[in-house]
């Protein structure tokens, strides 16, 4: 990935964590399961997931150390842990609230509760959301270490992902404001990637830099 393309990856993907509390309903009984926006909202953290660890990627072959490597593979870990249980989260206790309500049946939303606080379910869900917070704020120390781009560019991407576990026990309000802050940590090193690669196309930005 070219610096052009680590820069749209970091800003679609922080927009689309904006996205996912703007749009999932508030609520988590039958009938906000059962709704195509929660369906919408998940669908899009699932996708931001994979864009930021694109962009991770994208980073390091921008800047080239062994700091943003190791970033970019503990970012791609924690995703491959976490996707699995947004997966579920999303298309099974939809089906499961639908069926629900279809048949007016709430004790099939035992099922959602069954799932969502599983040992292993949780478990990987949980280590996931911990090493994407740890691979934000290594990828943020190397961005500060680099000089390449700003200094603070990195840190609200780095303090978004750290808070993603505390968000979800606080109030709704608060998690569409934890959205807007990964959006920020999105879109602030997406513009310095942009504007770097665009006002100094003969600096190193933007080439693949590998460390042997």
């Amino acid at each position: 990935m070219n610096a052009r393309l680590t820069s749209a990856a970091f800003a679609a993907g922080g927009v689309l964590f904006l996205i996912y509390p703007a749009v999932r309903p508030s609520g988590d009984d039958a009938a906000a399961m059962a709704s195509g926006a929660w369906v919408s909202g998940h669908l899009a953290a699932m996708i931001g997931f994979i864009l930021t660890g694109l962009a991770v990627l994208g980073l390091h072959q921008v800047l080239g150390d062994r700091l943003s490597l190791r970033a970019a593979a503990v970012t791609w870990v924690g995703a491959g842990l976490t996707l699995p249980y947004y997966g579920a989260e999303d298309f099974g206790l939809n089906v499961i609230a639908r069926r629900s309500l279809r048949d007016h049946a709430p004790a099939l939303m035992e099922l959602a509760e069954e799932f969502r606080y599983g040992p292993v379910a949780m478990t990987m869900f949980a280590a996931g959301l911990a090493l994407l917070g740890v691979g934000a704020v290594m990828a943020a120390v190397a961005v500060w270490r680099s000089g390449t781009l700003a200094r603070w560019s990195g840190v609200p991407f780095a303090v978004g992902f750290a808070l993603f576990i505390p968000q979800f026990f606080a109030p709704y309000s608060l998690r569409i404001a934890h959205g807007a802050l990964i959006a920020v940590g999105g879109l602030w090193p997406a513009v310095e990637l942009w504007r770097a690669r665009s006002t100094a196309p003969s600096s190193p930005i933007g080439e693949e830099r590998y460390i042997g």
